[in-house]
């Protein structure tokens, strides 16, 4: 279901829209609450997620390696801000696009049969921070008891989220029911179908730059590295997953380095948390949806904090089709403004081009792995791998 679920997606939408006209107003209402109580047990349940993960990654990353684990956590952290930050400047380019404002027809547009709002126990910031620094701790303490609890907390935290992956269609088709309701749907294909275009052309820009300057500007190398890449950005974007690419994104990356055990060492690390295709496609939907709801252009100093935040959730990432933005919702929220509608609306958008997002995160992962290699030998010396690099 997993790798049909664009297919799934686009097939609910065309539904509700060919069936608008007999759908009658206590389905749409009902199917509206269905979105509504998902959105609302998503927000709960996001902080326990998001610091399982973070525990996780802290504890797995943690140990006898910590120079070189933080070289790379550095490095991940730079080369995510750094795309993000980019994508700053393409999102208000975007919010200068004549956008059609999306507004209700009626002044209330269409209300939902019931509202649920749970509680929410812990700020998703709290939790960040509280993973990081508890699985760090767990691991100095105890490393053994740290790892099983990271491994036994991913196990359920991976179940959960694969189960809300079949609630996704419900999620969606509640608020295209109200964007049909309010009549915008014609308005979003018309518009959103520019801003796909300019979202790849965006990712495969800076990642084929990357390449291009990390062979020095010779053409045949840069050629050959795209080649070597290719089966791995194909198959992320048949399947929608970095991880199940893995073995081919190493291939790849150990035919473009010099020491093949980079590569290998790389690639499985940073697979999850270095996601150049999500640091572009993530920032320039929001700007989209806050331009179409008619909301104000985030200032520099609020897009600065969204974007720490949004690069420290990066770790917090689950390794299924649309797991980028599930974990970005709240912050989607709580740093720009996003309300309930409006976060479903970016995880349609998301899950529909989840395809060439992955895409774009292969190959970017690709030329991460091209960089840590030539960051080594630049350094000389990776002693704590078991192997020296002659500069």
């Amino acid at each position: 279901m997993f790798r049909k679920m664009p297919l799934i997606l686009m097939a609910v939408i065309l539904t509700i829209i060919f069936l608008d006209p007999i759908i009658p107003l206590p389905l749409k209402q009902f199917l509206y609450a269905i979105s509504l109580s998902i959105k609302s047990v998503i927000v709960m349940l996001l902080p326990f997620i998001i610091f399982g993960l973070l525990f996780k990654a802290a504890v797995m990353l943690s140990g006898s390696a910590t120079r070189i684990i933080g070289l790379i956590l550095a490095f991940v952290c730079c080369s995510n801000f750094v795309s993000t930050f980019l994508s700053h400047y393409v999102g208000i380019w975007i919010f200068q696009f004549d956008l059609s404002v999306i507004s209700p027809r009626e002044l209330t547009g269409l209300e939902p049969l019931w509202s649920v709002e749970l509680p929410k126990v812990v700020a998703n910031d709290k939790a960040m921070f509280a993973g990081i620094i508890l699985g760090i701790a767990a691991s100095k303490l105890s490393k053994d008891t740290a790892r099983t609890l990271a491994v036994y907390g991913e196990k359920y935290i991976g179940s959960l989220l694969k189960g809300f992956v079949y609630f996704i269609p419900f999620f969606v088709a509640g608020f295209v029911v109200k964007l049909q309701y309010d009549d915008v749907v014609g308005t979003i294909v018309k518009d959103y179908t520019t801003i796909f275009a300019v979202i790849a052309l965006a990712q495969f820009s800076y990642i084929l730059a990357a390449y291009f300057l990390l062979n020095n500007g010779r053409i045949k190398e840069f050629a050959n590295n795209i080649k070597n890449m290719l089966p791995a950005a194909i198959s992320g974007f048949s399947t929608m997953s970095s991880a199940a690419s893995m073995p081919l994104t190493i291939i790849g990356a150990e035919n473009n380095a010099k020491n093949k055990d980079i590569a290998r060492s790389v690639i499985p690390a940073t697979v999850n948390i270095h996601l150049i295709g999500d640091c572009f496609a993530i920032p320039i939907f929001a700007y989209a949806v806050l331009k179409s709801y008619g909301m104000e252009e985030p200032s520099f100093i609020n897009y600065l904090i969204f974007a720490f935040y949004f690069v420290l959730a990066k770790f917090s990432v689950a390794a299924i089709p649309g797991g980028g933005i599930i974990v970005m919702l709240p912050i989607l929220e709580t740093y720009l403004g996003f309300k309930a509608d409006m976060m479903s609306f970016i995880t349609a958008l998301y899950i529909l081009f989840d395809p060439v997002i992955t895409c774009a995160n292969v190959l970017g992962n690709g030329a991460f792995a091209k960089m840590m290699d030539r960051v080594v030998l630049l350094l000389g010396r990776w002693k704590i791998l078991g192997y020296e690099t002659k500069v």
